[in-house]
Order: C-alpha cells, then sequence, then structure tokens
C-alpha cells in the first residue's frame, strides 16, 4: 500500500481514504493528505481553510452547506468517533437526495472526502469528539444553508442506539426538509 489508500462510495464523488499509519513503540506518524499522491489518483483538489471543532456524545452538526461558494470538505475525527454523512444535492445526479456515511475515528484514522455540491452533517458517537477538516472554498457566513437532519425522505440511518438525546444548534433545529429547501447545484 502507497501513503494512501482510495475506496469509492456509492456516490460518485465521495471517497474514504486510508492513509498508511507507521508505528512503533514510541507512537505513530502518517500523512494526511499529500497534493501529489491525491493528483495521481485523480482528484486535484486545492484546500483554502482548515477547521476545527470538538463537541460531546449526542451532538448533531448539520446537514450544512453554502449556497453560492459551495465547499469541499476532507474531514477526519483527531479525538473519539463521530458518524459522518454527505447528502447529494447535485441537480440532474442519478443520486440527488441519498446519503452516504463512515464512521470515522482517531482509531480508524479513516478520512471521508465530501466533494462540492453536498450537504455535510455528523454526530458524536463517543464522549467527546474532536473533529478536523480542510475546505476547498472559505466559509461565507451569509451564503450557509442546511437541511433537517432527520428528513423522512433523505432517511439517514443514524446511529442512534447508544444515543439518549441528539443535541442541535439553535440554527439546526430550524432547517427544513429537502423537498422544502429546494437546493440543488
Amino acid at each position: 500500500m502507497g501513503k494512501f489508500n482510495f475506496i469509492d462510495t456509492e456516490i460518485d464523488g465521495v471517497f474514504i481514504v486510508e492513509p498508511a499509519v507507521f508505528g512503533d513503540n514510541r507512537g505513530y506518524f502518517m500523512e494526511t493528505f499529500n497534493e501529489n499522491d491525491f493528483k495521481n489518483e485523480g482528484y486535484d483538489l486545492t484546500f483554502v481553510q482548515d477547521n476545527q471543532s470538538k463537541s460531546s456524545k449526542g451532538v448533531l452538526r448539520g446537514l450544512h452547506f453554502q449556497v453560492n461558494y459551495p465547499q469541499g470538505k476532507l474531514v477526519r475525527v483527531i479525538k473519539g468517533e463521530v458518524f459522518d454523512v454527505g447528502v447529494d444535492l447535485r441537480e440532474g445526479s442519478k443520486t440527488y437526495g441519498k446519503w452516504v456515511g463512515a464512521i470515522l475515528s482517531d482509531e480508524n484514522k479513516k478520512q471521508l472526502f465530501i466533494p462540492k455540491g453536498f450537504a455535510h452533517g455528523f454526530l458524536v458517537l463517543s464522549d467527546e469528539a474532536e473533529f478536523v477538516y480542510k475546505c476547498t472554498e472559505f466559509y461565507h457566513p451569509e451564503d450557509e444553508g442546511g437541511i433537517i437532519w432527520n428528513d423522512p425522505d433523505i432517511n439517514i440511518e443514524w446511529p442512534l442506539n447508544e444515543i439518549e438525546e441528539v443535541s442541535l444548534s439553535d440554527k439546526d433545529k430550524l432547517w427544513k426538509t429537502l423537498k422544502d429547501t429546494n437546493i440543488s447545484y
């Protein structure tokens, strides 16, 4: 295996990245992004902003998107475990309105790439999680949109069996369904 193993998902453009981890009794080392390696796999990405968040168990952030300045995101967890989700909002896509999800953790070190034209969200499964992501576009607060996390038409299978209560921001409680949002890229 090279420095990265790229795994396609059931939605075109969304992929999982498994980095090669080199460890010994002192700890480990891994690359989390290498422009040349990604380009060699056909992923020509330019990142302009890195973000980090910390959340407790049951926090659900999302489903977020930017309307006029869509962001591609390479996401990973550096502490804890989350269920990360992307929802396809690309007009004319055969998977429009469909979702893909993956468990990301500090243990499995997997990353998920969510391309432009998707809504994104995650649910914290561990007691605490630190989440890091690289963005292909700057964040524009006035441009933000969202879809309610439990939209019945999208029907995301959130792993809620160990979650006593889903904790949402005031903003995330107010998002509408995809049908009522009428967004597509």
